[in-house]
């Protein structure tokens, strides 16, 4: 059964289970829009969405965030390369609206992390998004205009959480195909 976003939007905040579990077919639909609601029809002409269009999310890496079996939000990983090293592309990362505040977005960003590196395929996950919200979750900023995305960016939102803090200050390069 899919259950839309708009029934999220219908669903009284209250405290409640927050639980994550993988995206199926049936929430497509929910995803789509959830992301409209999020982030309107300029989505298309982020730089983020070029990424996507030339490599495709990684459909085993798409979490769905639920509070008592209610959809909430939704991330996606994108796999890619910088500089010929292996990481992925957090984003899309949305909640619902009448969700927000209770830890469902931050969740999603840290175990749709923690289910990529834990693969041992890529080294990196980077963003763009803000300080204030990821770095507690442990992102650092990269070099500003060091990573090289197709189209215009804040090179001070260019975040990235790796096992090696160093990884941050070194990665530079044009954004690839994930190299098999």
């Amino acid at each position: 059964m899919t259950i839309a976003a708009s029934t999220a939007a219908s669903a009284a905040p209250h405290a409640g289970v927050l639980s994550v579990r993988p995206a199926t077919p049936a929430d497509d639909a929910f995803i789509d829009e959830l992301q409209a609601i999020s982030f309107g029809p300029g989505r298309f002409a982020r730089t983020a969405f070029r990424i996507r269009e030339r490599f495709p999310i990684d459909k085993s890496l798409s979490l769905v965030a639920e509070v008592d079996g209610v959809p909430c939000g939704s991330v996606w990983m994108t796999p890619i390369s910088v500089g010929g090293s292996n990481g992925y592309l957090l984003g899309p990362l949305a909640t619902h609206p009448n969700f927000r505040k209770r830890g469902a977005g931050k969740l999603l960003a840290l175990e749709v992390s923690k289910r990529a590196l834990a693969r041992n395929e890529g080294k990196f996950v980077l963003l763009v998004g803000d300080q204030d919200y990821y770095c507690p979750l442990g992102w650092v900023p990269t070099v500003p205009g060091a990573i090289q995305f197709p189209g215009p960016v804040d090179p001070n939102r260019v975040l990235l959480l790796a096992e090696d803090p160093t990884l941050a200050k070194s990665l530079s390069g044009v954004i690839g195909a994930f190299r098999a």
